[in-house]
């Protein structure tokens, strides 16, 4: 499949601009005082991520926000470093490639083949590392990512319907419409039967955006050469690079940018690579401070649907919140 007829499979409501501004309002409303308190993470570009990832139903997508904003508070990905995550990066399963694709979309590279020894509790901490880091390091202009997994050397010890179930969570769930394109190149045969246990794990855009390549077919041949500059492409994936990952060079890199985003941190700006697909100082200045950040997440959780409003329309959005779990209960 070329990339013009993968790119057109994946169904995708379309507004106008307008349209779209005025389902953001609606978002930021109805999650009320938390989109004042925590203005990062829920910048418009942020909300819009996460409408296009629940096909612009505003009560759908201001409860996937929700939980997200809990989650990173739980998590706290932003305080991952690169000597916490070292370990599991050394063998090079999984990295970000240090090229764009022809879109400039960053790349990641997973290589199946090699089996991890860490637990699944490791393995998701260097994934939300990686997003991390890309996150920070992407332009303007791009928002979005490719992953490209090699299947050399793949056999079904190297399978963990765990982690794979883990990680398509933390990337449908926190991490809305960064995923552009997937490419599964030269899985085995044996593959078919891991590939059905997977895909209900998967939302159906997320499903959409994967494709498979295998080196002697024409049109997976054609398709990479669309996406990639071949002589910066692995050999492992049909280009003409076989330098592969540097592991001494790819940590420093990290460690750059680890304190890139402590800088940010200790200049009072939090989490500063959430969400955002602008990477510049003028994001960072509307930022929440640490303090408030932390100390008053839970009283702004709780009231973030205390907004009185007696419309109709509010009364049935509030209605919906509670039917499905995502209103606090009352104290």
């Amino acid at each position: 499949m070329s990339f013009k007829k993968l790119k057109e499979s994946v169904f995708e409501k379309t507004i106008s601009p307008d349209e779209q501004q005025a389902k953001v309002g609606e978002v930021k409303k109805i999650i009320g005082p938390i989109a004042d308190k925590f203005p990062a993470m829920c910048s418009d570009a942020a909300v819009l991520r996460f409408l296009r990832a629940r096909n612009y139903n505003t009560m759908k997508a201001a409860k996937m926000l929700k939980g997200t904003i809990k989650w990173r508070l739980e998590f706290k990905p932003e305080k991952i470093q690169w000597d916490d995550v070292a370990p599991e990066a050394f063998r090079g399963r999984l990295y970000r490639a240090d090229y764009l694709d022809k879109q400039g979309r960053v790349v990641f590279v997973i290589k199946a083949g090699l089996q991890s020894t860490s637990s699944a509790i490791v393995q998701i901490k260097y994934l939300v590392y990686c997003l991390e880091k890309a996150i920070l390091n992407l332009n303007s202009k791009q928002d979005q990512m490719v992953w490209l997994i090699d299947f050399q050397g793949w056999s079904t010890s190297c399978i963990s319907v765990k982690v794979t179930r883990e990680t398509a969570q933390v990337l449908q769930n926190h991490y809305p419409e960064r995923l552009g394109l997937a490419v599964l190149y030269n899985p085995p045969k044996l593959f078919e039967s891991f590939w059905t246990m997977v895909k209900p794990f998967l939302e159906h855009k997320t499903y959409k955006k994967v494709t498979f390549a295998y080196p002697d077919n024409h049109r997976s041949r054609m398709m990479m050469e669309e996406l990639f500059d071949m002589d910066k492409l692995e050999s492992c994936f049909g280009g003409n690079n076989t330098a592969g990952m540097n592991f001494e060079a790819y940590g420093q890199k990290m460690r750059e940018d680890d304190k890139r985003i402590t800088g940010f941190i200790d200049s009072g700006c939090s989490t500063p690579t959430f969400l955002s697909s602008c990477s510049t100082p003028t994001f960072f200045s509307s930022c929440s401070t640490p303090t408030f950040f932390n100390s008053e997440v839970n009283e702004s959780l709780q009231s973030s649907n205390d907004y009185e409003d007696d419309s109709p329309g509010n009364k049935a959005v509030y209605s919906n919140l509670e039917e499905d779990g995502a209103k606090p209960k009352e104290h």
